[in-house]
């Protein structure tokens, strides 16, 4: 790892609009995104020679090298686990780039989660194994699962709806100053997130993230290649995955501690290999599928301590000017729900200083992938 620090650099970042209903398919979403980004850096298609992409991705290699143009392709990878894939992407072409493999690399999600199916409507398929322990007892969606793991929490340290509401408000405040956000237009009360309904309680509507059609790419390069490229570089300081022992996907049945799920795992490598601290960073775009997934990621990447998740929300902490500006696009709650690859462009657009929130100064950002399933992380830096 030592070897990956601040050796590769962001230089494109891309995305589509985003909407509820796009009428392009997956296909051509996913070429959008990555020629905007590629244009973003100043770079022509036929220099790519390395992709990365989630294992959910339905755009292939072949069809996306086909139809943008790519030149030979020495590296190609994907990641599992839906949205604790997201920021893996990139540390899989850092490695590749920084040990000689590969020279441009290109990550991107393209997602019709709007208008498309509900994954776990299919009953015609034989559940996996983890799921036979969950879904014919109840929890069929994921928000089933974490409402769960959110209630023990609130059980076992007093968190309550109030904590969950700062973080829903926060992303949407920051959304509301974003025009590519779904709900730039549509302000959050405590009145509103109170009286909401219960999707799978206690997490209401607004702890929900948004159900989106679209694409995001970014572009990495070396960073001396770096240099070149149309935009002040963001390194990629530190970067890891983490899957605990034991561990059963959003349930955490067999941890020892359910509510120390791989965040824990994947922070320990990610500050083993960093040159500064949680107390070091400037702005977080945290993994927020569910508002109760904050408090568990802010004790997990050691911004507080065990159980103080949901009291570190509390005086407009997570707002601009608070002790950790969090999701400044809106994150998945608020801005889009792309399996949380929003949140890595968005961490270079605050390091870059173009943010539509901008955080003053921000020259340091932690973005997570998907807590409660095997996840990933990135420390990036200006």
């Amino acid at each position: 790892m030592a070897g990956l620090k601040d050796a590769t650099a962001i230089v494109g970042i891309g995305q589509t609009p985003f909407a509820k209903r796009l009428d392009e398919d997956e296909r051509t979403l996913a070429c959008r995104a990555v020629l905007a980004a590629l244009d973003d850096a100043g770079i022509a298609p036929d220099e790519v020679d390395a992709l990365a992409s989630y294992t959910m991705e339905e755009t292939d290699e072949v069809e996306l090298a086909k139809a943008v143009g790519f030149g030979d392709l020495t590296f190609f990878s994907k990641v599992g686990y839906g949205g604790g894939g997201s920021c893996a992407t990139v540390a899989h072409l850092a490695g590749a780039i920084a040990t000689g493999q590969a020279s441009v690399g290109v990550a991107w999600r393209s997602r019709k989660r709007g208008s498309g199916p509900r994954p776990w409507r299919n009953t015609n398929v034989q559940l996996p194994t983890p799921a036979q322990w969950t879904r014919p007892y109840g929890l069929l969606r994921p928000v089933d699962e974490i409402a769960m793991l959110a209630r023990r929490y609130m059980h076992e340290f007093g968190a309550t709806r109030d904590h969950l509401f700062n973080v829903a408000l926060a992303c949407r405040n920051r959304a509301n100053q974003n025009p590519d956000a779904l709900m730039y237009d549509r302000p959050l009360t405590r009145e509103m997130y109170m009286t909401s309904r219960w999707i799978s309680e206690p997490l209401c509507l607004f702890d929900n993230c948004l159900e989106t059609d679209g694409a995001l790419a970014c572009v990495v390069v070396s960073r001396e290649r770096a240099r070149d490229c149309r935009h002040a570089p963001v390194y990629v300081h530190s970067a890891a995955q983490g899957l605990p022992a034991q561990h059963h996907g959003m349930v955490n049945y067999w941890n020892d501690d359910p509510l120390t799920g791989p965040a824990w795992t994947a922070a320990r490598q990610l500050w083993k290999h960093a040159d500064f601290t949680p107390q070091d960073v400037d702005v977080a775009q945290i993994y927020d599928a569910f508002t109760a997934l904050i408090p568990l990621s802010l004790e997990g990447y050691g911004f507080c301590g065990r159980g103080e998740g949901g009291a570190f929300t509390e005086g407009g902490a997570l707002e601009i000017g608070g002790r950790l500006p969090l999701n400044t696009s809106g994150g998945g709650l608020s801005e889009a729900y792309v399996h949380g690859f929003n949140l890595i462009n968005e961490g270079v657009k605050q390091l870059r200083g173009t943010g539509t929130a901008q955080v003053p100064g921000a020259a340091t950002c932690l973005v997570t992938a998907g807590e409660g399933v095997p996840t990933s992380a990135l420390l990036l830096r200006s």
